[in-house]
């Protein structure tokens, strides 16, 4: 995966450990943002990529502990970074939560993942084949409906 900085302040993403699955992203605002309750604000971060290896795409995902702690994540919940994309990535995120949250400049306040993705060519056609489940929808296998 190949990164440009688009400005001199932004960050690289980094892994925090050897086994961490997504890099995190860094603010690059030149100064802070309160982000109130209900409210989306796009967040640049200050860098673009080319990935370099076929059949994926970036995944931008919220980090843990800023959802859990605070209520702050991706307004579209996953952001999809497309493998020909190669603008600044910018995530809106979202509060969640019940108080203003300040976002500072370097924070770190998302996570970038790489994963496969396929695309296979669609077929339209009359039917589809059966399943046990058939049309059944949301709760249909028993499981979800609320009180249970």
């Amino acid at each position: 995966m190949k990164i440009k900085r688009l400005t001199e302040t932004a960050k690289l993403p980094v892994r925090a450990t050897e086994e961490s699955a997504g890099y995190d992203l860094y603010a690059d605002i030149p100064r802070q943002i309160a982000i109130h309750p209900g409210e989306i604000r796009r967040v640049g971060t200050g860098i673009a990529m080319e990935l370099t290896e076929p059949g994926c795409a970036g995944f931008v995902f919220a980090r843990s502990s800023l959802a859990a702690n605070h209520g702050m994540a991706p307004a579209n919940c996953v952001g999809v970074i497309d493998r020909d994309y190669r603008g600044e990535l910018i995530v809106a995120l979202q509060n969640h939560g019940r108080e203003t949250f300040i976002l500072h400049p370097g924070d770190r306040f998302a996570q970038l993942v790489i994963l496969p993705v396929l695309t296979p060519p669609l077929e339209e056609v009359q039917e589809l084949g059966e399943t046990a489940r058939g049309q059944g929808g949301y709760g249909s296998t028993g499981r979800g409906r609320l009180g249970e």
